[in-house]
C-alpha cells in the first residue's frame, strides 16, 4: 500500500503544478481576448483624438484593469527603459498565446515599420476583432441547446418516465399476480 501511495504521490507531484499553471495561464489568455476588444476600441479612440500610440497605450493601461492592461502597462515600461516599440510588443507576444492579440500586434509592428497611419490599422483591427467576438457568441450560442440537452435526458426524463409508466407497471403487475 504504501509502494502504491508513493507512486501516486510522485505522478500528482509532477502532475499537479502543470495543471494548475496550465488553468492559471489558460484563464489569464481567456481574460486578454475578452478585454481586447475593449483596448483595442480605446486605443482607436484615443488615437484617432490625436494622442501618439504610446501614449495611447499607457491610457489603456490607466483605463481597463487586468492582465491585458499589465501586459500594456510592461511594453510601456519597456519603451521607457530603451526598447524599441516593435521589441516591447515582441515581448508581448511572448507572453500571451492568443491568436487574435498575435494578430494585432503583427498588424501595428507592420503599419509602424511601413509608415502607415495607425488610426486606420487600429479602426480595422476593432472591427476585425468585433466581428470575431460576435462571431465566438454565435458559436457558443450553437452549443447551448446540445449543452440543455444532456441534464434533461439525465434528470427530467427518468421522473417523466416514473410518472408516465409507474401506474401501467403497478397495473400490468397486479394484472399477472405479482403484486
Amino acid at each position: 500500500m504504501s509502494i502504491l501511495g508513493f507512486f501516486v504521490g510522485i505522478v500528482l507531484g509532477f502532475m499537479a503544478p502543470d495543471l494548475y499553471l496550465g488553468s492559471k495561464a489558460g484563464g489569464r489568455n481567456k481574460a486578454i481576448l475578452n478585454a481586447l476588444a475593449d483596448a483595442l476600441d480605446l486605443l482607436t479612440i484615443s488615437v484617432e483624438a490625436g494622442l501618439g500610440f504610446d501614449a495611447a497605450i499607457v491610457k489603456v493601461t490607466e483605463k481597463l484593469k487586468g492582465p491585458l492592461s499589465e501586459e500594456f502597462r510592461r511594453a510601456a515600461s519597456e519603451q521607457r527603459v530603451g526598447k524599441s516599440r516593435a521589441e516591447a510588443l515582441r515581448g508581448i507576444t511572448e507572453r500571451v498565446d492568443v491568436k487574435e492579440f498575435k494578430n494585432f500586434i503583427s498588424a501595428i509592428i507592420q503599419a509602424d515599420q511601413l509608415g502607415v497611419s495607425m488610426s486606420k490599422v487600429l479602426r480595422i483591427q476593432s472591427e476585425q476583432l468585433r466581428t470575431e467576438r460576435r462571431q465566438r457568441a454565435e458559436q457558443k450560442a450553437a452549443r447551448a441547446p446540445i449543452l440543455i440537452m444532456l441534464p434533461t435526458i439525465g434528470c427530467i426524463f427518468p421522473s417523466l418516465f416514473i410518472v408516465i409508466l409507474g401506474p401501467a407497471v403497478l397495473s400490468a403487475m397486479a394484472s399477472c399476480g405479482t403484486f
